[in-house]
């Protein structure tokens, strides 16, 4: 949508509901003059989380697409994501053979939509998991609120299914990156409470998941991400070569990526 008719948006459904420019700034904390500019075609002096605030007021909703013009965007956001699926679901079927996987599960339950990335059913414990793909870190809570939310709701699915589960755990897979290490640590104390366990821990669970519910979080093997080459691998900083006094490049610039630890979350 352009900005003008993102303006023209705001405009009708304004008028629509009687208010003025002073009421629908009250109710938005927004000013009449940023009101009338935004409702203009004016967007780009005003901030993100402005936009957002007016159009909930208005009941409306403001998405953002970002569009490449090599035009293969989706398929560079989707490739990490579809990598590290793809390597779960080989160490599942290596591994763990005892486990049937569903993949991309969709849902919808009381007006509650989603996508469970993997629901994994034990026939044998009559066990359910509910497995969250993460290749980055946005939202700690968002991402805690989400889990719980598609755990809530997974018995259900399940059934859908034919399956009938005693428990419904979770795990939270995160691929290996500098970035997602400094969130989940930031957050330490709150994710290790509401999800206890660590890899070592639900990969033992998993070959036996007669414990009763558990819910886990951990980082995939970085050993594991190099079996498909980088497309899971850590997104790194673009960095100008830098030129030491033979001439030579320094550091990464040679092409030696830092080391970082392997595993589980520190």
């Amino acid at each position: 949508m352009s900005d003008a008719r993102l303006g023209s948006a705001f405009r009708l459904i304004r008028h629509r509901r009687g208010w003025t420019l002073e009421e629908l700034g009250a109710r938005a904390g927004v000013s009449k003059s940023s009101l009338s500019r935004l409702e203009r075609g004016h967007v780009g002096s005003h901030s993100v989380d402005t936009i957002r605030s007016v159009a909930a007021v208005l009941d409306d909703r403001v998405d953002l697409v970002a569009r490449w013009r090599s035009g293969d965007l989706d398929r560079l956001l989707n490739r990490r994501h579809s990598t590290l699926h793809e390597l779960v679901a080989r160490w599942f079927a290596d591994d763990l053979p005892a486990w049937v996987l569903a993949p991309e599960v969709s849902f919808s339950i009381y007006g509650e939509r989603g996508v469970i990335d993997i629901l994994a059913w034990h026939p044998g414990r009559r066990a359910l998991l509910v497995i969250e793909l993460k290749t980055d870190i946005a939202d700690v809570n968002e991402l805690a609120g989400t889990v719980d939310r598609k755990r809530r709701l997974a018995a259900a699915i399940a059934r859908e299914r034919g399956w009938d589960p005693l428990t419904v755990s979770a795990w939270i897979i995160v691929a290996p990156s500098r970035t997602n290490r400094r969130r989940i640590a930031a957050h330490r104390a709150m994710l290790r409470a509401g999800f206890p366990m660590d890899g070592r821990a639900i990969r033992a669970w998993l070959r036996d998941p007669s414990e009763g519910a558990v819910a886990a979080l951990s980082m995939w093997p970085s050993s594991h991400v190099r079996k498909l080459g980088a497309d899971v691998a850590p997104i790194r900083r673009v960095r100008r070569a830098r030129t030491g006094a033979a001439g030579g490049l320094r550091g990464s610039a040679a092409g030696r990526p830092r080391p970082y630890s392997q595993d589980d979350i520190p």
